[in-house]
Formats: structure tokens, sequence, C-alpha cells
């Protein structure tokens, strides 16, 4: 008989619970619940995710088959459709949320950079985008914008690039500005913010100067500035200028009084003209293009995690339902990456995901289940009998 572990449990096991009693006890989450607790509730909507549940129904009949081994999930007892929906749309979902980020620290902590980023550069890079998550405005009309034809929120992210780990996380609604998330954020010394056009602030870029970062932006059409000086540049690497700048009217002097450096560069592959702006002298032109590059690698995350991940269809109508949804998803997201980090794991996170979406049940130790399988010479052949042409 096999007493294992079963894989699911294997892949929670690294969640820390002492930290997550904490975000809990912070809000007085335990108060008067005896049996289907905080962690249970964040046990049930983790294997929703990691098993690509379609619906609450879909979870609860699904756990309904493993009645006899909740205890062994972590999902204690008393599961039903209502206790998991009553849980989503009562529970304070700001536990959630100061747990993810837990979550993020210690991943941030053990995560390896990625062999993806070959650019060279000391300070660790950010990513700072936000996501748009469309809603039924006739279903979740709390979510219904000043427009009154249009429901949706945000999702405002900090993204490492290099680790390509989330470090800042953000659930807003839709009227927020984008610029208004940077406010929030605390900026590293020696480390680079790659910004959309829509950050372009001067308050904010100052701000981001003053705390000895760097950031890499666009510049926008009408922005007033004169040319204090032009280095050399080899205008077949792409590069049209390299310039030392400042700003001519008078609040953009006063908001932002430093010197600037733009880069012109010329993109052949896609064939458009980039015009950067930043605060850092010390990289090449070509290097500053380059780094502008790895912001894609957030619209590649937002990609991957809606397509991936429950957080287009909700279990839930209210506010409080969907922000918990959200942040437990991101919460699946960290489990998965500190999981392949811990267990020195090869494949990539949707190979993860796919692979424990049909194993969770299972008590197949998860060194073997990730073990590399490779083709022998003699299978080789076999296989090139079938090919005709």
């Amino acid at each position: 008989m096999n007493t294992g572990k079963y894989v699911f449990a294997q892949v929670t096991s690294l969640l820390p619970l002492n930290d997550f009693n904490k975000c809990a006890a912070k809000y007085k989450g335990h108060h008067k619940i005896k049996h289907f607790t905080f962690w249970n509730q964040l046990m049930c909507m983790l294997f929703g995710q990691l098993s690509n549940r379609d619906s609450l129904s879909d979870l609860i009949v699904c756990l309904n088959t493993q009645r006899n081994n909740w205890y062994h999930l972590g999902m204690g007892t008393g599961i039903s459709k209502s206790n998991l929906a009553y849980a989503n749309e009562n529970r304070d979902w700001r536990i959630f949320a100061d747990y993810t980020n837990v979550l993020i620290d210690y991943a941030q902590k053990i995560c390896r950079p990625n062999k993806d980023f070959s650019l060279i550069v000391e300070g660790n890079v950010y990513a700072v985008d936000s996501t748009t998550i469309e809603l039924c405005m006739t279903v979740f009309c709390w979510a219904a914008t000043f427009t009154k034809h249009k429901a949706s929120i945000k999702m405002h992210t900090q993204l490492d690039v290099k680790k390509n780990i989330p470090s800042f996380i953000h659930v807003s609604n839709w009227s927020v500005h984008d610029v208004g998330i940077l406010d929030m954020l605390k900026f590293e010394e020696g480390s680079f913010y790659i910004l959309d056009r829509g950050y372009f602030d001067f308050v904010r870029l100052y701000s981001i100067h003053t705390s000895k970062a760097f950031f890499v932006t666009r510049l926008k059409g009408r922005t007033n500035y004169s040319r204090v000086y032009s280095a050399k540049t080899d205008r077949s690497s792409g590069v049209m200028c390299d310039q030392t700048i400042k700003f001519n009217h008078f609040y953009a002097k006063r908001k932002y009084p430093e010197q600037l450096r733009r880069v012109k560069y010329y993109d052949k592959e896609s064939e458009v003209q980039f015009d950067f702006i930043t605060n850092n002298f010390d990289l090449s032109a070509l290097e500053i293009a380059q780094l502008y590059k790895y912001r894609w690698s957030i619209e590649l995350f937002f990609k991957w995690i809606k397509q991936h991940l429950k957080m287009q269809r909700f279990w839930g109508h209210s506010e409080n339902a969907v922000r918990t949804q959200l942040y437990i998803a991101i919460t699946a997201y960290l489990n998965v990456a500190i999981f392949k980090e811990v267990h020195k794991i090869k494949h990539s996170n949707y190979e993860i995901l796919q692979i424990l979406s049909l194993t969770l049940l299972n008590k197949t130790p998860v060194n073997q289940l990730f073990q590399q399988h490779h083709v022998n010479e003699n299978e080789k052949e076999n296989l090139n009998q079938l090919i005709l042409f």
C-alpha cells in the first residue's frame, strides 16, 4: 500500500502556513470559524486553479469524489458549494492579498535569474504595466465605470524580468490611472524600471531618479525639450541618435530639473522607430534599446496567467469574491514557480501546470513525476519507419 503524499499535498507543502495564519490573524480571519478555515478555503481554490476546473460546481463535483482524502489534501471538512461560495463572497480578500505579498518575497529570495536574460546589467530589472480584465456589467455591476457602458478591473504588476516573478501586484478599479501606481512602489537603488509611455510623468520619473534608480520609457511626441549634447552613434546598429536633453517648459523644468538622455532607435525587424528617454548615462545607446525590449516579458506574463489560470471566468459575483480569486490565482503561479525552483525541475511553467492538472491526486513522488525520459536509438529507428515521405 502506497502511504506517500498526494502530489497536490507535495506541491502545497512549500507554502508557509505560519505566515498565512499571521495574515488571517491580522484581519481576525479565524474568529468563530471551527471547521472550514481560511487555509481550507485557500487549498480548495488552489486545487481548482491547478486542476483547471471550469466553475465552482465543477470543482465541488471533483472534490466530492475524494471525500475520504480531504484531510490528506489539507482541505479539512465541511466542503460544499454553498460553504465555498459563502467564504469567497464574505471572507476578507485582504488576507489572500497579504499572503500573495509574502509569497512574492519568498519567491524573490529563492528563484534564480532566467537564462533568457542575456543583457549584462548589475541591478534588478523591473517591467511595470497593467492588464484589464473585462467583466459582464449586468452581473458585476459594482465594477461599472463612469461611462456606464463597461465593467472591468485592473491588475497592476511590477515584474522582475530576470526571474519572471512578479514583485508587486495590486488589483484596482478600472478608473484608477496606471501612473498613480508608481506612488505605491518602493524604488530600489541601482535597479532599472521599464515603463510604457502611459507612465510618462515628470514628478514620478523624478522620484525614481532621486531614489538613485533608473528608468527607461518612451518620449511623448509633444514634449518640449532642447538638445544639450549629441554623442556619436553607429547607425548600422539601429541607433539613430544619442542625445543629452533638458526640458524647456516651465512646469516640466520645475518637476524634473535634471538633464535626461534621449535615444532614437530604429528596429529593422518591425520597421518601427522608437524614441526612448532615460536617466542612465552609463549603458550604451544600443543596450538602452535592448533593455526596453524586455518590457514585452510582462505582456507575455499577462497572457500566460489569463490563458492558463482562472482569471477571466469567476466563481463569485461580488467584488470580494473576484479579488479573492485573482489573488489566489497569483498564489498558484508563485506556488508553481517555487515548486520548480525547490525541486530543480527543468520543465517550463506551462508543462508543470499541465502535468500537475492530471496528477494532483496521484501519490507519485514529484522527483519521479518530472524526470526527463529520453528516447533511445532503437525507439528512434522504429519512429522513423512510420515516416513515409
